[in-house]
């Protein structure tokens, strides 16, 4: 176990502030650097205090440098870095056009504020960093032209740069929205919630649910066709309303020409359409209404988008009705949307096959346990019936004897479904009602007294610390290579072994002295397959478990070995 106190982490990758950072450092070093060989080139700028402001210019290029190369070494920053760096530039750019003129070159600095307030903190950052740029602007400007009346303070040229910051405060402004837009749908995307849903119907309900608010759509319906089915479903989500329904298999919605492609559709006041090409990078116009006219008639939607999906076990295609300015980055946020809900339906479909063949496996499992169990004894049952019938005339006592046998054969039978049973039950409700040496010992002696079959049993290890399904399967295929030791191979002796072969494994190794199966040799349980040798019950059941069996048949008996994975259960 790790010990110790959590630091905050350095590396680059994981200090997401150090990229801006960086970036911005960089393009401080080269605008102060340029600023300041600009002014060696022409000396007539700065035009006022110009000792002041080349001192200020240049101390402005050490601080930069000094910064840059100190960002470029560490991996992550202060917190309160970005925006100590921030002050620090806006009073220095406040410097420069104070030392110089309000429409000076100077105010470019003010441009690299503002982008840097974008890089850092989007809408929020640039809103107020603009506002105190132009107001900082503005007061030079009053001061310059107004309070000192300065003869050469260029109006036309402050008018034209205080017009050019509030269009670049704007545009900064918008760029930032987005940024901070993107981020949020990034983010609602990531936390998007695992549903565990028993039904399609309120998976399909959870999904658009939380998609419609992401997607910003006043409606949103999704139209599925499942693989093998002979219908459609239709899910509405409409301003939290909601409606499910089933409709015929051919109903479609949108036109067959552009079935597989996503489209973008402003129908008021007249049908607009734009289809996405097939390398997904552009639109192309579309003439006419991509959606059919019961779908059109039904939902008199303004604007469409629409995307495709395509699952493993379903087709279907999303609609967002309505929504107000579609564009191209909608298009590709509702084709990730309709990724997850096509993963979240795969997996769900996925889900249900298998707890299908889970019950299918469980059906077989339960039909090979009735075989090899109760009616293997009823098979018994009947042989031992018969005989007795027999004996009735000649030998009465002895008739009877043999019934209260049978009786008590019964019983034991009985006891043995009552296991089964309980087996049937679910872990909470179920008891392992006996231990498998007690339940082995119980065979021993039934089979002594249904097929006159003396069995040598020998357990070693501790046989109860197996999982109960292990220990059932194991009791089975015991009983089943029993009974056709005594049955079909005429047997009048038997062993049976059950030891642990190793840390993982345990073997079951039956042997009698019979006649055999009606074939020689040893055989594996490949070519007892290929050849469909030997119980083919028993093998199945081995083969379920994930285990391996050979067996070895000659006029002497039949010998089988068996090798169970202690993690069978599973």
């Amino acid at each position: 176990m790790l010990r110790g106190t959590l630091s905050p982490v350095s590396e680059p990758l994981y200090a997401p502030r150090i990229r801006p950072e960086r970036l911005i450092a960089t393009g401080r070093v080269v605008l102060a650097i340029a600023s300041l060989f600009a002014v060696w080139l022409d000396p007539d700028e700065p035009i006022r205090y110009a000792a002041t402001a080349y001192g200020v210019l240049l101390g402005y290029v050490v601080y930069a440098v000094t910064v840059a190369a100190l960002l470029w070494r560490v991996g992550a920053v202060p917190r309160l870095w970005p925006v100590v760096t921030h002050a620090v530039d806006v009073l220095c750019f406040s410097l420069f056009i104070f030392f110089t003129d309000p429409a000076s070159p100077f105010t470019v600095y003010f441009v690299f504020a503002l982008l840097a307030a974008t890089l850092r903190w989007q809408l929020r950052g640039t809103m107020w960093t603009a506002l105190i740029v132009i107001t900082a602007f503005f007061a030079f400007g009053i001061y310059f032209g107004i309070v000192l009346d300065d003869p050469e303070f260029d109006l036309r040229g402050f008018i034209i740069r205080s017009v050019y910051l509030f269009v670049l405060a704007g545009l900064f402004g918008y760029i930032g929205t987005q940024d901070r837009r993107t981020v949020r749908e990034m983010s609602q995307l990531a936390a998007w919630p695992e549903t565990v849903r028993h039904d399609t119907e309120a998976l399909v309900r959870d999904l658009l649910v939380y998609a419609a608010p992401l997607l910003e759509a006043p409606q949103m319906i999704f139209s599925w066709s499942e693989v093998d089915t002979p219908w459609r479903r239709l899910a509405v989500w409409n301003r939290g309303g909601w409606t499910h329904e089933r409709q015929p298999a051919d109903a479609t919605m949108v036109k067959d020409d552009i079935r597989d492609r996503a489209f973008i559709c402003r129908r008021n006041p007249t049908c607009r359409t734009l289809v996405q090409e097939p390398n997904g990078l552009r639109l192309a116009s579309w003439e006419g209404d991509p959606l059919n006219a019961a779908f059109a008639h039904r939902f008199a939607p303004g604007t469409v988008l629409s995307v495709p999906i395509q699952g493993e076990s379903f087709d279907g295609r999303l609609f967002v009705l309505d929504k107000a300015d579609s564009t191209l980055d909608d298009l590709v946020l509702a084709e990730i949307v309709a990724g997850v809900i096509g993963a979240r339906l795969d997996a769900y479909y996925l889900s249900e096959q298998l707890r299908q063949a889970s019950a299918t496996e469980e059906r077989i499992r339960l039909a090979r346990d009735l075989h090899d169990g109760v009616l293997q004894s009823f098979t018994g049952f009947g042989l031992r019936l018969a005989a007795i019938r027999r004996m009735i005339d000649s030998d009465r006592a002895a008739a009877v004897s043999a019934l209260e046998d049978v009786q008590r054969m019964l019983a034991s039978e009985q006891r043995d479904l009552r296991f089964f049973i309980q087996e049937l039950k679910p872990a909470a409700v179920s008891s392992d009602g006996a231990s498998l040496e007690t339940r082995l010992n119980e065979l021993v002696q039934r089979m002594e007294r249904e097929w006159d079959l003396r069995v040598e049993l020998s357990l070693g290890g501790r046989s109860d610390d197996l999982p109960v399904s292990l220990r059932r399967d194991i009791y089975h295929i015991i009983r089943e290579a029993l009974v056709n030791a005594a049955r079909h191979g005429s047997a009048s002796l038997a062993r049976v072994t059950v030891a642990p072969a190793g840390a993982e494994t345990i073997t079951v190794s039956i042997a009698d002295n019979g006649r055999g199966f009606p074939f020689t040799g040893r055989y594996s349980a490949d070519e007892l397959a290929k050849q469909n040798l030997g119980p083919k019950n028993l093998r199945e059941r081995v083969r379920a478990m994930k285990g391996s069996i050979v067996l070895e048949s000659g006029p002497a008996g039949a010998s089988l070995n068996v090798i169970l994975p202690f993690d069978a259960a599973a």
